[in-house]
């Protein structure tokens, strides 16, 4: 309890800098204090597993997530910290919002830099009504925006005194395969990162999810089953973003007028959205699961899905040349994650 009051004062100090006037400081007053207060509302999960009163169906995931962490750290070599001990309940859909943008003809994500964080391709918010702001601003100035929920997020271990990262709500019931995806996820960001690159850093985590959840799914016959399935379409929707993200870059690159590329990115986009209900009715037994996405689809949103997905396979392959050893893959993307990062690109882009 403790704890929570320190979270708590030091959330109410923070929002006091909400006041100021510049918009860096506002927006890293906002991050703080809506990290400190989600990281207010957790709970041990030691303590919840011992309660009477916890609902056995929480009780079952987070023993679920302990056997995850545990074999993250103990197979896959990612670090032992304090994260995904406690959990909090939330009373919102997403840990935090974010928001991203891109021209409209151009892939390339809008970026932020900020003092000690680097650069990165998004802003995120703990309130929905700030990101909408943002996004309405962004397109005021002609950009392409996307907003959206984002379930969990690293701190990449600067927040290990207070707890390190929690469990949330808005993961906890997650499939079996899906939950291992995230926890790999976020703790892969822990283990390498390079500053200043997204790209890199969502990949790396990507492809340490894939490969660490296949491990895992390895010795869970019905879990791998049903996994196998939303495997199956996962491939098909990387593989139809990708093919569309190649047509609207070559469309983008050619010395056209912009009314000559505006129609043709329309028609783009049409027959692209008319692929993807063919294949929903071809492949995926009718499955809407990314009907959001599609409706909602531009360059800002092509541009996130390249961030997660263009190099994963490319990490896959390193770890491969490694010997499947999780050690030694961990430590070569360390080392990649520390040279600059034209040498680092082209490193990985010379792996086949």
């Amino acid at each position: 309890m403790r704890l929570r009051r320190r979270l708590a004062l030091a959330a109410a100090t923070v929002a006091l800098l909400l006041a100021g006037g510049c918009s860096t400081l506002a927006y890293y007053a906002q991050a703080v204090q809506g990290h400190l207060e989600l990281l207010a509302q957790a709970q041990p999960v030691e303590e919840l597993l011992a309660a009477p009163t916890t609902p056995a169906p929480l009780r079952e995931r987070l023993r679920l997530a302990q056997q995850l962490r545990r074999f993250a750290i103990d197979e896959l070599k990612l670090p032992d910290t304090r994260s995904y001990r406690r959990y909090a309940g939330l009373s919102r859909p997403a840990a935090v919002w974010n928001v991203v943008a891109a021209p409209e003809f151009s892939l390339a994500l809008r970026t932020w830099c900020f003092p000690l964080l680097g650069c990165v391709g998004y802003r995120g918010y703990y309130d929905r009504g700030a990101a909408d702001r943002l996004a309405a601003t962004l397109r005021a100035e002609g950009l392409e925006v996307l907003v959206y929920g984002v379930p969990a997020y690293s701190t990449l271990g600067w927040t290990e005194w207070l707890g390190g990262d929690p469990l949330l709500s808005t993961f906890i019931d997650w499939p079996e395969a899906e939950l291992a995806r995230l926890i790999f996820h976020e703790l892969a960001h822990q283990a390498a990162y390079a500053d200043d690159d997204t790209g890199f850093n969502e990949s790396f985590a990507t492809a340490v999810a894939r490969l660490g959840s296949r491990a895992w799914l390895a010795t869970r016959p019905a879990a791998r089953q049903q996994a196998e399935r939303a495997d199956a379409r996962r491939a098909d929707w990387r593989a139809l973003t990708q093919r569309q993200r190649q047509r609207l870059q070559a469309l983008y690159d050619e010395p056209l007028a912009d009314a000559a590329k505006r129609a043709r990115k329309s028609a783009l986009m049409d027959a692209w959205r008319a692929e993807y209900e063919a294949m929903k009715r071809e492949r995926w037994a009718g499955y809407a699961g990314y009907d959001e996405q599609v409706a909602q689809a531009n360059n800002a949103g092509f541009g996130v899905q390249a961030a997660y997905d263009e190099l994963a396979p490319a990490f896959e392959r390193l770890f491969v040349r490694q010997g499947g050893d999780w050690g030694r893959f961990l430590a070569e993307a360390r080392r990649l994650a520390a040279l600059p990062k034209a040498q680092r690109r082209a490193t990985l882009d010379a792996l086949h």
